[in-house]
């Protein structure tokens, strides 16, 4: 890109007529934007891909340039806070091989086929799956199925055991790891509710693992825009650094949150996602 400018969209509204021509001074400012993104939705296991891909898209990139810068960003970020994750044994190493190979898959073909979906579709499904993803996340658990059902899988590390129903678990995985690759977002922002609420997953254990496959899903989502040529290293290099660094930052954070609050700041970062989504969408 010769110019990158902030989105007129920002302009109208505030009011300003002025313009910053220069490329340079545009990333450094979204290098700091997406630092504050990812210290705090590293905190709830979703990396930040959600409110990257709204502040590329504002900033001015067209939906499929800003998938997959994204993607990039999210992958580096969500990377940095698995190692953290993972030394303080928040992650459950068979969950993440069991949910990373279908979001890898899923993920990857969500992310070459976006090409050929209409830009305002995917900001709508966006919008949609932000929104679910947050009403989710304030019911309470069930009950676990019985574990001698013929479609569970019977999990156990640290001492603790999850029970992993198949027939709702494949499903929505291969959903949201193809809708996440998609529309550029992290997959954690299904993958966290589904854990805690048809797993009974502790909630730093799930945000853990989530960041694991947050990492998987963002890599393959990006492997396919890049195949499909959307990708711009000179302009995300900055931003990428800004994402490394609130990773770090939001890892060590939510090693010392208290679980009931790291769900509702998940709720909470969800709703006003989708609401800005929508805004723009419409207007």
């Amino acid at each position: 890109m010769g110019e990158f400018l902030i989105s007129s969209y920002l302009y109208e509204r505030l009011g300003f007529n002025l313009k910053i021509n220069k490329k340079k001074m545009s990333s450094i400012v979204l290098g700091f934007l997406i630092m504050g993104i990812a210290f705090v939705m590293t905190m709830t296991g979703r990396g930040g891909g959600n409110f990257y891909m709204l502040a590329l898209v504002l900033s001015g990139l067209d939906m499929n340039m800003a998938a997959s810068t994204g993607q990039f960003v999210l992958m580096c970020s969500s990377l940095m806070a698995a190692i953290l994750f993972s030394k303080q044994k928040m992650n459950h190493w068979k969950l993440t091989l069991l949910l990373g190979c279908l979001v890898f898959v899923s993920a990857m073909a969500g992310g070459y086929w976006g090409q050929y979906f209409d830009e305002k579709v995917l900001k709508f499904i966006f919008a949609i799956v932000m929104f679910v993803a947050a009403v989710c996340m304030l019911k309470k658990p069930k009950h676990q199925v019985k574990s001698d059902h013929k479609w569970v899988v019977l999990l156990r590390s640290n001492g603790e055991e999850y029970q992993v129903n198949l027939l709702i678990t494949v499903p929505i995985v291969l959903l949201t790891g193809f809708l996440s690759g998609m529309v550029g977002v992290s997959g954690g922002s299904f993958l966290v509710p589904l854990m805690l609420l048809t797993m009974n997953v502790p909630m730093h254990v799930a945000v853990g693992t989530s960041t694991t496959l947050v990492t998987l899903s963002a890599t393959a989502g990006f492997l396919g825009h890049l195949g499909a040529g959307f990708f711009d290293f000179s302009t995300v290099w900055p931003l990428a650094v800004g994402g490394i660094i609130g990773g770090f930052m939001g890892a060590k954070m939510a090693l010392k949150s208290k679980p009931k609050n790291l769900k509702y700041l998940f709720a909470g970062t969800q709703f006003v996602a989708s609401v800005i989504m929508l805004i723009d969408l419409f207007n």
